[in-house]
């Protein structure tokens, strides 16, 4: 599999920013407005280091930014919320006609590991943005014991849901690094969620910190997953791969993702938080770079690879 890497796309500037977007523009998640223009939500940081969801329209085959939005589309919480330190966008689904969008939800108390739930907006027809509870939509349990984190659903051609999502099992797995898997969970609805445990093998010291899932594929052709983790050893973000039959289970192949850091410039330190979707017959990779979204987002093209 080879992506060919177009660029930065998207990096925020310093001129005009919100107070509560300067810096940042992290787990970019695009919805087709029309033709080849796409509204790419981001969360973006203030200066306190929580996260809101900002968003720019953006012609992807153009690869031109056609309209900054300069407020936030929605907002991390009041203090003591499963969100008051910041929202972390995952992806948009559909349930009887009604859009949403998943979030990971941060609370970083002072005196202990940050922990996160996962919380759920609704989408409206103009394509803003409005919280569907105060409760969170998935929250810790005796299968997730710690704290969940970046979640990604899908419909497949039968009318069920799936759902993948981080859950931290250890703050340290004996080398100084997270223990956070990426985890299943199925529904016949999409709203009431049958968690099954791990979905993705994990190896100490090679891939054992994941975030932020993105699945294409469908229960014929079967289904693909790329991902960021880190090994354990000491390195920043890299953006992994995994396959699956039937999308509970996974086989990883870390050496088949077809996309690495750079040489220089933006993403030659960390590459991170990919989104991949289809766009008139092509394959797209969004993701992050450097600083964990601080220097922005670029677009890579599958130019070599199976597309299920």
């Amino acid at each position: 599999m080879e992506w060919k890497k177009l660029g930065l796309l998207y990096r925020p500037s310093e001129n005009n920013r919100h107070p509560k977007l300067l810096t940042h523009a992290a787990n970019p998640l695009p919805v087709k407005i029309e033709d080849d223009v796409f509204r790419v939500f981001y969360s973006g940081r203030d200066a306190q280091n929580r996260s809101s969801v900002g968003a720019v329209d953006i012609d992807i085959t153009q690869r031109r930014i056609v309209k900054q939005h300069h407020s936030p589309f929605f907002e991390y919480g009041a203090i003591g919320s499963f969100y008051a330190d910041g929202v972390s966008i995952g992806n948009c689904y559909e349930v009887n006609g009604v859009h949403y969008m998943l979030f990971m939800g941060w609370q970083t108390p002072g005196d202990s590991h940050w922990r996160g739930d996962i919380g759920r907006l609704v989408v409206k027809s103009d394509l803003s943005l409005e919280l569907e509870s105060l409760k969170p939509f998935l929250s810790t349990d005796t299968i997730d014991p710690v704290s969940l984190s970046y979640p990604w659903v899908m419909a497949d051609e039968q009318g069920s849901y799936h759902m993948w999502y981080g859950s931290t099992n250890t703050w340290d797995a004996g080398n100084d690094e997270m223990l956070h898997v990426i985890n299943y969970a199925s529904s016949s609805d999409g709203e009431n969620w049958n968690k099954r445990g791990v979905a993705v093998p994990y190896a100490l010291n090679i891939a054992q910190a994941f975030s932020r899932p993105t699945v294409v594929g469908n229960i014929s052709d079967g289904y693909q997953m790329w991902f960021s983790y880190r090994s354990g050893t000491g390195e920043k973000y890299r953006i992994g791969y995994a396959v699956s039959d039937d999308g509970k289970k996974w086989q990883l192949d870390l050496g088949n993702t077809g996309i690495d850091i750079g040489k220089e410039g933006w993403d030659s330190e960390m590459i991170c938080y990919p989104f991949v979707f289809d766009h008139k017959g092509q394959r797209y990779m969004l993701y992050n770079g450097d600083g964990y979204g601080r220097t922005g987002f670029g677009l890579a093209i599958l130019v070599n690879g199976t597309q299920c």
